[in-house]
């Protein structure tokens, strides 16, 4: 961050308690243990421990600063504190805030602003990650992007701040559990275009209703510029009486403004016409789901909404790759596939994976699937629809992990993952075609690991 540390104290409000050596921070951290030369330290304040407490320890381990909540700044670090130990501090920039998440967010806003680059901002109950990994592939620059799941109100802002000085676009992933989340995201990365992949039954037990879900996703559209873009499905559901005001509306999906005009998937590529307002280019995406191909209409749309010239963001669509646990690929031997995509589930997001698993050649098809989470009153209904969706779909054998699972009407149900490893493993066939998907709290990453010690 090219911030000194008067910059940085007239960013957050923060009063400067002690002094370290002149230069600024290489990047910003909130793991005292991960500390090191050049850090800037955010002692955030948790429910059971205060982070400011480990300042010194950051700053021992080389750390420039460290952002602390005022009362403990002071008593700590402040000249004549009254400390009653009379060891030294470790020298550092030291600045004391009222409330140290605050100022992250707020010093990740100063830096987005320094950096004076487009920014791109994803929500959506499904895809939001899949939209994000694509856009970072296909738009043309240096981008950067959250990595991981830094996509909340304490990883946005770190993710911004790990933006490198010569970053040209910035496209952000924004996360949301609640009312007001996304709005205060964007209060962070103030985007030029705002993306809404979908809204559905996500987080349904927290805020109530879709229609609810749907205003808190349609928050983003509050934080674009009149001269913004806004980029939504073909059909929008819940949302479309939110669009109003949306600015430069661009749809995507059938009959929208970019949309797939010819389409044709072999050995794992699927290859595209994609059309959109300033015209037609063939895209070769390394990836076979149809829900991924809907992913990159999203990506194309916010590229096409920035003036990415259309023929190199599909010259660009060889370097696609997704985030873990994303409709990973695994080769098994004796022509058996996984596709473990457990990094969470819901009911939109599991019956697209389902439908991906019908498409895949196989001998047998496998669907080894755990809980969705908070989906409220309304949960066992959504796992019946899905299981009979699974059904439907051609799946032979359906294996329900853990409790909640029940409600499939699967086929074997088991206690854990590593329970249906064993399954899986002593059942296997040649040619089996098999998905994990399951939401996180599911641990379903633990089948495809231990099922490959056990084959």
């Amino acid at each position: 961050m090219n911030l000194t540390a008067e910059q940085i104290a007239a960013a957050i409000g923060a009063e400067i308690v002690a002094r370290g050596e002149p230069g600024q921070p290489r990047r910003a951290i909130i793991d005292s243990s991960e500390a090191g030369e050049g850090d800037l330290f955010f002692g955030l304040r948790g429910e059971r421990v205060n982070g400011g407490e480990f300042a010194p320890a950051a700053l021992e381990a080389g750390a420039w600063g460290a952002v602390v909540g005022s009362p403990l700044a002071r008593s700590s670090f402040a000249p004549h504190s009254g400390r009653k130990d009379d060891r030294a501090f470790p020298a550092g920039w030291v600045f004391a805030v009222d409330d140290p998440l605050k100022a992250l967010q707020a010093l990740a806003r100063a830096w987005r602003r320094e950096l004076g680059v487009p920014v791109v901002g994803i929500t959506g109950s499904v895809g939001k990650t899949s939209v994000k990994d694509i856009a970072r592939a296909l738009l043309p620059g240096r981008v950067h992007a959250n990595r991981e799941n830094l996509n909340t109100e304490i990883g946005l802002p770190l993710t911004v701040l790990e933006a490198p000085a010569d970053a040209e676009l910035l496209v952000l992933e924004m996360a949301m559990r609640g009312p007001g989340q996304i709005a205060e995201l964007a209060a962070i990365a103030e985007p030029q275009v705002g993306v809404i992949t979908n809204v559905g039954p996500v987080h349904v037990e927290l805020l109530g209703s879709v229609e609810a879900i749907a205003a808190a996703k349609a928050e983003i559209l509050s934080a674009l510029p009149a001269d913004g873009s806004t980029v939504v499905p073909v059909d929008a559901g819940e949302l479309e009486s939110r669009l109003g005001g949306a600015p430069n509306l661009l749809r995507f999906g059938p009959g929208g403004d970019i949309e797939a005009i010819e389409q044709r998937v072999a050995d794992g590529v699927t290859e595209a016409l994609i059309a959109t307002p300033v015209g037609q280019a063939r895209f070769h995406f390394p990836f076979s789901e149809r829900h991924n191909l809907t992913n990159a209409l999203a990506a194309i749309g916010a590229g096409v909404a920035l003036g990415a010239p259309l023929e190199e963001m599909a010259d660009r669509a060889a370097n696609i790759g997704f985030s873990r646990f994303r409709g990973e690929r695994l080769e098994l031997g004796d022509g058996i596939v996984l596709v473990n995509d457990c990094y969470n589930a819901n009911p939109v997001s599991m019956r697209a994976a389902l439908d991906h698993l019908a498409s895949i050649e196989g001998t047998r098809r496998i669907a080894v699937l755990g809980e969705m989470a908070e989906l409220g009153a309304e949960a066992p209904a959504f796992h019946r629809d899905v299981g009979a969706h699974a059904r439907g779909e051609g799946v032979d054998l359906l294996i329900g992990v853990g409790g909640s699972a029940r409600d499939y009407e699967p086929d074997e149900l088991v206690a854990d993952p590593a329970e249906a490893a064993e399954l899986l493993a002593a059942q296997l066939e040649p040619g089996d075609a098999i998905l994990v998907k399951g939401s996180r709290s599911a641990g379903l990453e633990a089948v495809a690991e231990n099922l490959a010690e056990l084959r």
